[in-house]
This record gives C-alpha cells, structure tokens and sequence, in this order.
C-alpha cells in the first residue's frame, strides 16, 4: 500500500488551482504571512510571490495594511472569479472549500 507522500511523486507536475490560489489559501491561513514563507508554502520564489501579490492589489483581489515594517493582507471575499465557467462563484466560496 502506498503512503501520500509517494503517490504524489507518482502524479504529473501540475495542479488544478493556480499559483495565484495557492497564494490566497497561505494568506487566508496566515493574512500576516512573509512573502519568503508564502514562496516556501506554495512552492514557488518569492519573486514570483510578488508578482502574484503584485497581480492581485491591482485587481482588487487583496488589499495591504502596513504595521511597521510587516504587511498584512486583506482578501476581498466578494470578488467574482474571473473565468466566464465560474464567474457566478465568489473567491470567499472556494476558500471556504479548501480552508
């Protein structure tokens, strides 16, 4: 019988979420997570965290407040998700799933 962790070095090098998801599920754990902690979690660099980061303030997915020298994200629960199969679905219902 096999353990999870070696039925998943058996599987292909893709998932069904994306990076940015990933990241909003650390941020809905930890909404004070460091972008260097985040990269760990997801699996990805921290400048690909920041892009992400970056993506997301500009589409109004996250919003940052700043206490002193940490970030601490805000996730708008309430954004539609973008593709028109699943645009009827907020980004709150699926955290909701997975969290």
């Amino acid at each position: 019988m096999s353990t999870p962790s070696s039925r998943n070095e058996d599987k292909p090098g893709w998932t069904f979420l994306t990076n940015h998801f990933h990241v909003l599920v650390v941020l809905s754990r930890d909404p004070a997570a460091r972008i260097r902690d985040m990269a760990d979690e997801v699996g990805i660099t921290q400048r690909s965290v920041q892009r992400i980061l970056n993506d997301m303030v500009e589409e109004g997915i996250l919003s940052i407040e700043k206490s002193g020298r940490r970030n601490s994200y805000l996730i708008n629960r309430e954004y539609s998700l973008r593709h028109p199969l699943e645009s009827k679905h907020k980004v709150g219902e699926l955290l909701d799933l997975l969290t």
